[in-house]
């Protein structure tokens, strides 16, 4: 329901009667609205940094591109659920912002290491940060209208990740090389 409408229009009475549950039932778990969108949306970004964490045991170049194959693949099947994490932090509450910016950083992280223990920078971590909103409007945006494959979004955006850090870290371009299989 809250991919349909925004939280503010939708009731907890029909939250219930499309869940199945009393009203009562309902407010025993979640107090409030705000308590039963927070928990709604919580549990949207723990699955999606479930669905997204890589093999521990690849290397460095697989994990990222099974994370961003895993991060593309979500937003196939989840999008609107994602899109209205996204939306439902633009509108500034204080919750959803800080469980954006909390899978944000857990995405970044788990992007970073696929890099390799290299010395991290407060500009690596930047453009690192800023590459991974290109991944997600990019992804977003391929979503709606597939002009190229999977595989090509995939590359085109490990590509993207070398180049940026490449820029920022010339010292890391034998590194970053190693990515771009």
């Amino acid at each position: 329901m809250l991919t349909k409408r925004p939280i503010h229009e939708l009731s907890l009475d029909e939250v219930a009667a499309e869940a199945g549950v009393s009203r009562g039932l309902l407010f025993r778990y979640f107090p409030t609205k705000t308590d039963f969108h927070k928990a709604v949306v919580g549990a949207a970004a723990r699955r999606l940094l479930r669905a997204t964490e890589p093999d521990a045991d690849a290397a460095p170049a697989d994990q990222l591109r099974q994370t961003l194959d895993a991060y593309v693949g979500y937003l196939e099947r989840r999008g609107d659920l994602y899109i209205a994490l996204v939306r439902g932090a633009g509108g500034g509450a204080d919750y959803m912002v800080e469980i954006y910016e909390h899978t944000r950083d857990v995405m970044t992280q788990r992007l970073t290491a696929a890099l390799g223990p290299i010395e991290r920078t407060p500009a690596l971590d930047l453009v690192i940060r800023g590459w991974f909103s290109f991944v997600e409007a990019t992804s977003l945006a391929w979503r709606q209208e597939k002009t190229i494959s999977r595989d090509e979004l995939l590359t085109l955006l490990v590509k993207t990740l070398s180049s940026i850090v490449s820029a920022v870290r010339p010292d890391l371009k034998p590194t970053v090389d190693r990515l771009n299989v």
